[in-house]
């Protein structure tokens, strides 16, 4: 008997010691759940950027409007790129933009959770057409461009393409290209645009 005392109180222990192992696994695996689940939460579905030129002498104040839209996600039906207008060359255009989850209704706006964490996000530009620049307008906390605000002026008339990427947790400060900045890409949308003259 004076062996069997010890013998049972050693398995009750390691009983008690394996429970609390799966009790703290599983709290780490909720965790790890409801992590997961903000990210869900967190789906980008449409991208909008608008284009206002920067014309005082325009009263209508029309914009151009390049829209990015893949409702239900990566690998299911090809999302659609809409470009509303062509650019006009050597013009100036306010730029902003606008990241919804349209699974949800209404849609939820994604991008008043980029500016609240905007010391965690920044968007990179990049074009193939000539001339074409696009410049950062807001920032973060410590001052290091954000991109959600810009101004985008054209060249002179051609084709190609522009891409707009939002990096979370990018090197801040970088040298303004997606590449440098590292990070996880949140979103990554090309838009076929073209630049005309303007008819006179």
């Amino acid at each position: 008997m004076k062996m069997i005392k010890p013998m049972k109180t050693i398995k009750l222990l390691a009983l008690f010691f394996m429970s609390s192992l799966i009790l703290t696994s599983c709290s780490s695996d909720d965790d790890g759940h409801d992590d997961d689940h903000d990210h869900e939460e967190e789906l980008i579905t449409t991208v909008i950027y608008t284009l206002t030129e920067k014309n005082t002498d325009v009263d209508d104040n029309s914009s151009i409007t390049l829209t990015f839209t893949d409702i239900d996600g990566p690998g299911g039906e090809n999302p659609s790129y809409a470009v509303s207008e062509t650019l006009l060359s050597n013009t100036e255009y306010t730029g902003k933009l606008q990241l919804l989850n349209a699974t949800d209704d209404p849609a939820e706006d994604i991008t008043e959770e980029v500016k609240e964490e905007a010391d965690e996000h920044e968007f990179f530009f990049s074009s193939t057409i000539s001339g074409l620049t696009i410049s950062k307008n807001d920032t973060d906390e410590d001052g290091n461009p954000v991109g959600i605000e810009s101004t985008l002026t054209t060249g002179d008339a051609g084709t190609g393409t522009l891409t707009i990427i939002l990096k979370h947790e990018p090197t801040k400060p970088n040298d303004g290209t997606s590449a440098n900045a590292g990070g996880s890409t949140d979103v990554e949308v090309t838009f076929d645009i073209s630049v005309v003259d303007p008819v006179k």
